[in-house]
């Protein structure tokens, strides 16, 4: 299995590369997978009294921000109690901005530039996302969802793994992008998801409403008990080894099955579920000795 890795906002290839080495490092000497880094196409300074947070620059976005930016607002989640549900806490911001004319044009050219990095790697078949790098691969898998079923075309990716993500975006009428939420949307996420967070993330609900879109019966979750960060203490990075070590070749070898029964050489395997993803549905949360 080898992962695009898309980092978070004002981050880049080379900064992401370091904050998931240790995780990275884990997997790849299980044998578990390989990484390419990959960034957003456009060069960012960090926000007002942030300057010293995100790493050395060059920082990007995956967003063109130059006609204007949801930084502030989104830092807001912050301030909203974790026991208001999920996707309320989203509408809740959602419903504060109102639609520009070049808000769509900005977001298809963010899915573009990601299907693009795709497609010149034709190893790639999974994602892990972090923060704004797991909002747009969320809404690349359901966007390449959608070009599968109008263009009969193979898809891509076959697992994620979301880092305090963010639920996947949608056009809505002529000028605005809204989040999918379970409430509306239902679930638009069908593959194999593992989802990573903390419990004590200011942005906690866009992560729970990522996961709330995932099928629930390919979906695993992991608390590592800290913020809005990528993990990289030595226990964690142990725990999520041993877990991946039992998800990611039930995945490959669900994946395996289900290419053979549409290429006609099995009888019917059936799908993946519950039954047969031994770490499907399970919620894992770190408890230091």
């Amino acid at each position: 299995m080898k992962f695009l890795c898309l980092p978070g906002a004002y981050g880049s290839a080379k900064n992401f590369q370091v904050q998931l080495g240790p995780l990275a490092g884990e997997l790849e000497r299980r044998g578990l997978c390989t990484f390419s880094y990959s960034q957003g196409t456009h060069e960012v300074d960090p926000p007002q009294g942030w300057e010293d947070y995100f790493g050395a620059r060059p920082l990007y976005r995956f967003l063109d921000t130059r006609q204007g930016d949801t930084f502030e607002t989104l830092r807001k989640l912050r301030h909203v109690p974790h026991s208001i549900p999920a996707e309320d806490t989203m509408r809740m911001f959602q419903k504060a901005g109102h639609g520009e004319d070049w808000h769509q044009r900005v977001w298809r050219e963010a899915l573009d530039a990601v299907f693009k990095t795709l497609d010149e790697d034709p190893e790639i078949d999974a994602i892990i996302g972090y923060s704004e790098g797991a909002m747009v691969g969320a809404s690349l898998i359901v966007e390449e969802a959608e070009r599968a079923k109008r263009s009969g075309c193979q898809r891509r990716i076959k697992f994620a793994m979301f880092i305090s993500g963010a639920p996947p975006l949608k056009f809505e009428g002529k000028d605005r992008i809204v989040a999918q939420l379970f409430d509306e949307a239902g679930i638009v996420i069908d593959i194999p998801t593992f989802h990573i967070f903390g419990c004590d993330d200011a942005f906690l609900s866009s992560a729970v409403a990522l996961f709330n879109v995932c099928e629930p019966s390919k979906s695993t979750m992991y608390d590592h008990g800290l913020g809005h960060i990528v993990p990289r203490d030595a226990e964690n990075v142990g725990v999520l080894g041993d877990i991946l070590q039992e998800v990611i070749p039930q995945v490959e070898e669900d994946n395996r099955k289900a290419a053979m029964k549409e290429e006609g050489e099995e009888g019917s395997l059936g799908g993946i579920d519950k039954s047969d993803f031994a770490a499907s549905g399970d919620f894992y949360t770190f408890s230091p000795a």
